[in-house]
């Protein structure tokens, strides 16, 4: 069983990721590999609302399967920042690294580190859109640990490992994984469609 499915996405850490979760069931494409050259927006002030407009632009101009995530980092002492701006935390260019300082800065001083990792898969199926979501709960370091993965990997201890996202290689983080737990909601689905 072997079908095309576009991500909307053109980040290969991403790309590389799902297609170690979603194993030999699917080949799973970037919009690169898919030869669309576009970057989508993400207007909307939730998660939920992001994914699903990025699935439906790419559903409007290829008409095939696809699937869009946005993942966000919500922090229970900054009221559930940075949210549905996680990727753009610090500003418009994306910049982990200044996203990462932004966090730990205001953070400083706080006991308070409870965080969780949130993402929301909006697929398009046969013209259809579903909607799986998941979630890890875990808390924020007070330094980077690690230097693997991507986003804010290097500053969450998930529950029930002494490891941050950082510290891990792929099969390790996904144990843990948000993408991973909405991704087997998704391959679930697939078992009972296909």
């Amino acid at each position: 069983m072997t079908n095309t499915l576009i991500f909307a996405s053109n980040n290969q850490h991403k790309v590389e990721e799902i297609n170690s979760i979603i194993g030999d069931k699917f080949t799973v494409i970037s919009l690169k590999q898919a030869g669309i050259d576009i970057d989508i927006p993400e207007p909307h002030d939730t998660i939920e609302a992001n994914a699903s407009e990025k699935s439906k632009i790419i559903f409007q101009l290829t008409k095939q399967n696809c699937f869009a995530d946005d993942t966000g980092l919500e922090v229970e002492a900054l009221d559930g920042e940075p949210g549905v701006k996680s990727a753009r935390y610090a500003g418009n260019e994306k910049n982990f690294e200044a996203n990462i300082d932004k966090l730990l800065d205001k953070l400083n001083g706080m006991s308070n580190r409870n965080a969780q990792f949130k993402t929301v898969i909006s697929l398009i199926w046969n013209g259809e859109e579903y909607l799986f979501q998941g979630i890890v709960k875990g808390k924020i370091l007070y330094e980077r640990r690690g230097k693997n993965g991507f986003g804010y990997d290097s500053v969450f201890v998930a529950e029930g490992s002494d490891k941050s996202f950082g510290e891990m290689e792929l099969y390790e983080k996904n144990l843990f994984s948000h993408r991973k737990r909405a991704m087997d909601k998704m391959i679930e689905f697939f078992k009972q469609k296909t």
